[in-house]
């Protein structure tokens, strides 16, 4: 996902987007210790996916102030 479609959602849409995603990092993060994970890059993705969106609610909340 790029940052430009990440910024046209609203800050909702993305605290919703935050948690599902921390749901599949901890399905992931499982997956690893059972070492049924194939692709463990998948978890650094998702983690910085993470970082991208809480950023730019962050930024959606200074701009509002």
């Amino acid at each position: 996902m790029k940052t430009s479609e990440i910024r046209e959602h609203t800050v909702d849409e993305l605290k919703d987007r935050v948690i599902a995603l921390r749901k599949e990092l901890f399905d992931l993060q499982i997956q690893k210790a059972t070492f049924k994970l194939e692709n463990v890059s998948e978890i650094r993705k998702k983690r910085k996916l993470i970082a991208q969106i809480k950023t730019i609610i962050k930024e959606k909340g200074l701009q509002n102030a």
